[in-house]
């Protein structure tokens, strides 16, 4: 009897990714990210969870399975960046946040599967804003309901949040293998996973993004 092909899909913790590589000498390229993640593990599905500034578009995070419209936001944003009455400190901000939506698009591009989620503002106890979009319960939430149709997983953060249900996946026969930059990652999170943990700075060569390639 012929053994199955496996089944791999990838998880990317974009707040993690983005963040625990902040303090480095070199940045990911993403397109090189994708191609890795599809010749090295042969990923069918890439899924990349990240925030998103809306500035009021509507849009309702409770139909989790409609995506928002990156074309209707921009559109959104741009017309809200023309309006004569939007200070110029706005308008810097918007057209940076138009930027940033520009760079989804070209993940979609690539082949990644996007899921967003807006942005929220807060203010801590001293009124300082606060922003956040916290995409850990998103993709948890996908790594247990889409469990029936892949049979690894490839987790890129080293949030160590995400012990508890990696531990249940392997409980559950399916192998999990975590991408993430070794200092920033949970100790906790890397002695469980031993040699199925590998370390960003291992890849630097591979994945490092160069403006001249």
């Amino acid at each position: 009897m012929e053994n199955k092909t496996q089944i791999i899909y990838a998880f990317i913790d974009a707040s993690n990714l983005f963040y625990g590589g902040k303090d480095l000498e070199w940045r990911v390229d993403y397109e090189k990210l994708f191609k890795y993640l599809r010749t090295k593990y042969n990923c069918s599905k890439i899924i990349y969870y990240g925030g998103v500034e809306t500035h009021k578009f509507e849009y309702s995070i409770v139909d989790y399975y409609k995506p928002i419209d990156l074309t209707q936001l921009t559109e959104h944003l741009v017309k809200k960046m023309r309006n004569p009455h939007t200070e110029e400190k706005d308008v810097i901000l918007i057209d940076k946040h138009i930027k940033q939506i520009k760079f989804y698009q070209k993940l979609e591009s690539f082949g990644y599967e996007l899921r967003l989620k807006p942005v929220k503002s807060y203010q801590d106890i001293d009124g300082n804003p606060i922003k956040k979009a916290n995409c850990d319960v998103d993709m948890t939430f996908d790594l247990m309901r889409l469990m029936g149709q892949y049979d690894n997983a490839i987790i890129i953060s080293g949030d160590g949040d995400f012990i508890p249900v990696i531990s249940y996946l392997r409980h559950k026969e399916r192998k999990v293998k975590v991408l993430a930059y070794s200092d920033c990652a949970s100790i906790e999170l890397k002695q469980m996973l031993a040699s199925d943990f590998t370390s960003f700075t291992t890849l630097k060569n591979i994945l490092r993004f160069n403006k001249h390639d």
